[in-house]
């Protein structure tokens, strides 16, 4: 009411006072350091990644190059009601089935009608879920009835969505296949290349870059399965003239370590022109990749996660994306993205909902994970990288592409995720990804056939997770064969994941730093102590992790003044402090003990 009555007032008052100079900008407050004037959108997605072929798989063989009768192969009918359950019992709400869409391999389907591939230009004997060799259909590996493949993905999509979770899959822009030829395109569709002029290397609406007048040539050494001999192996593959590789490599003769068994999509852009682009009229690639999203859309799933985004144009995405939410509005957007400098642009211009948060918050965590960094490296990521559009990237500490946790590679003690993890979940209100195998500490170890001992658990080749199995439990999904450390592993990514999923304060609160006001605390050691709050008017909270592997503090933590007014709080009165992450009694007072590796989330209230 006073506030109505001092606007009157202040009408009334410059009706009669037209010429009252402005308020000179000094008299501002400065802007706090420790914040910023974000406003969080509530984008709390919690998304649980599986690589398909992996997930449901019972056998525990493991033998290098093994074939998919030796090794086993999860089918989409492996992922039951009772495993969405589960996963959702984790606080999940969306479901990212990796590896779907029918790609190269080394597997003969051929009775199925499906053309044999040729091993000189498949990367493992299953073939990597990232060479495309037909956008229309999915991968027959995961079929228990390969004729009704098609079918089996439908049917998951619906059993998914009956558990309320929604569909995430992958949309590969950039490269397909070399075999690349779809046999399951609906009627009326062009194939890529089929109208190309294959006497230029670039023209506006070609879909592939040609060599004119060159072979393409097998990267020299290449070794498919090892010992064994692949289908179709000689160190030879037809293809005249070669086309450019899908890492932007315009050579017939791409190196080993080259994108070589994949072929670079033309979006109009002529790369050996000065990049000069060709984008009016719209580029048959374009259209071409628009109808492939609809048609994917049209089986009801909830979101594409779009590989290596940065490597297609901009302009693309910004005509894409609208398209695609004309026909379904909901639908999400989420870019493989590694370039800070352009992130801005890819949500702004390229209207992609989310980016993945690699090079910023993913490789801070792991510094500190390794012991290489300090929480500054945190600050940095909110301060500058992600200023003003953290809820608009996608967290995480796993996924196909990185090394495990528990690997010998990155951190050995799967433990050392609790804070790093809690910081993933709660430093901002964007999604939060989870990794198949990340929650039990699966190590990633062995040398599974093209997939090396590197840390990784393998997309190539076939394989059992082992540690993920023994919670699989030969398809009961109830954690039976887990160890008592990985089920504690376990209730601890569920703990953290609901609370990310239901608090008030994580989902759209606003974040305020607390270092400064705690880094001449003697027991508070910023290196590895990191504190911040998170509130909104319905709720406020405080969160402290400590990164040390080995050293427990016993800081008292300061919340200023200031913070305390920020969220609504009498900085007069006296608050209880209760740990949602881990239970227990409220306490009266911040005076804390942080174990090594620890991580705590508390709600303030009077």
């Amino acid at each position: 009411m006073k506030k109505t009555m001092l606007a009157a007032g202040m009408l009334t008052l410059a009706a009669f006072t037209p010429h009252i100079p402005p308020v000179a900008d000094k008299t501002l407050p400065p802007p706090d350091p420790n914040t910023t004037t974000e406003v969080p959108q509530d984008n709390k997605l919690v998304i649980y990644q599986l690589m398909t072929r992996l997930f449901g798989n019972k056998v525990a063989l493991n033998k290098p190059y093994g074939t998919i009768a030796e090794n086993g192969c999860g089918k989409f009918n492996d992922i039951t009601d009772k495993a969405l359950d589960e996963i959702k019992k984790m606080g999940v709400s969306h479901v990212w089935y990796t590896g779907v869409i029918e790609h190269a391999t080394m597997t003969d389907y051929t009775a199925a009608g499906i053309p044999a591939d040729d091993a000189d230009v498949v990367k493992g004997r299953a073939g990597s879920p990232y060479a495309i060799k037909d956008y229309y259909d999915v991968d027959p590996d995961l079929a228990v009835n390969v004729k009704n493949r098609m079918a089996e993905y439908e049917a998951l999509i619906k059993r998914t969505h009956d558990k309320d979770l929604k569909v995430l899959m992958d949309f590969i822009p950039n490269h397909v296949a070399r075999s690349y030829k779809s046999d399951a395109k609906p009627a009326g569709v062009l194939d890529l290349g089929a109208k190309d002029d294959k006497t230029k290397a670039f023209a506006p609406n070609n879909n592939f870059y040609y060599l004119p007048g060159k072979s393409f040539v097998v990267p020299a050494g290449y070794n498919p399965l090892g010992a064994s001999k692949g289908p179709q192996e000689d160190g030879k593959y037809s293809e005249v003239p070669a086309k450019a590789t899908g890492n932007d490599v315009f050579s017939e003769a791409p190196k080993i370590d080259d994108w070589f068994e994949t072929v670079k999509l033309n979006y109009g852009v002529d790369y050996q022109n000065n990049r000069a682009t060709h984008f009016s009229p719209v580029p048959d690639t374009w259209v071409k990749m628009r109808d492939i999203l609809l048609y994917w859309a049209g089986k009801n799933v909830d979101g594409f996660r779009c590989d290596v985004a940065e490597m297609v144009p901009v302009e693309f995405w910004a005509w894409v994306i609208p398209e695609v939410k004309k026909v379904k509005p909901d639908i999400i957007f989420i870019a493989e993205a590694y370039n800070p400098k352009e992130y801005k642009t890819y949500i702004e211009k390229g209207k992609f909902d989310f980016l993945y948060d690699k090079v910023g918050l993913y490789d801070a965590l792991r510094r500190l994970m390794r012991g290489e960094g300090t929480t500054e490296d945190i600050t940095k990521v909110w301060k500058e990288e992600s200023r003003g559009f953290s809820s608009h990237m996608l967290r995480f500490l796993e996924n196909h592409d990185e090394q495990r946790i528990a690997s010998k590679d990155f951190a050995t003690d799967p433990m050392r995720a609790i804070p790093a993890m809690t910081v993933t979940a709660t430093l901002a209100s964007g999604p939060v990804m989870l990794y198949s195998g990340q929650e039990v500490g699966e190590p990633a170890r062995g040398s599974e056939g093209f997939s090396g001992e590197d840390g990784r658990t393998t997309i190539f080749d076939y394989w059992g997770v082992p540690e993920h199995q023994k919670w699989l439990n030969q398809g009961k999904f109830d954690g039976a064969k887990l160890g008592p450390a990985q089920k504690d592993l376990r209730e601890f990514y569920s703990r953290l994941l609901n609370l990310a999923a239901s608090s008030d304060a994580i989902r759209r609160g606003k974040f305020y730093e607390l270092q400064d006001a705690n880094n001449l605390g003697k027991e508070y050691n910023q290196k590895y102590v990191y504190a911040y709050l998170r509130y909104t008017d319905k709720q406020q909270l405080l969160v402290v992790v400590n990164f040390n592997p080995d050293r427990a503090y016993k800081p008292t933590i300061n919340i200023p003044a200031e913070a305390l007014t920020a969220m609504g709080l009498n900085p007069k009165k006296f608050y209880t402090y209760t740990d949602l992450l881990n239970g227990g009694e409220p306490r009266k007072s911040l005076y804390l003990t942080l174990a090594p590796m620890s991580a705590y989330v508390f709600e303030i209230k009077p």
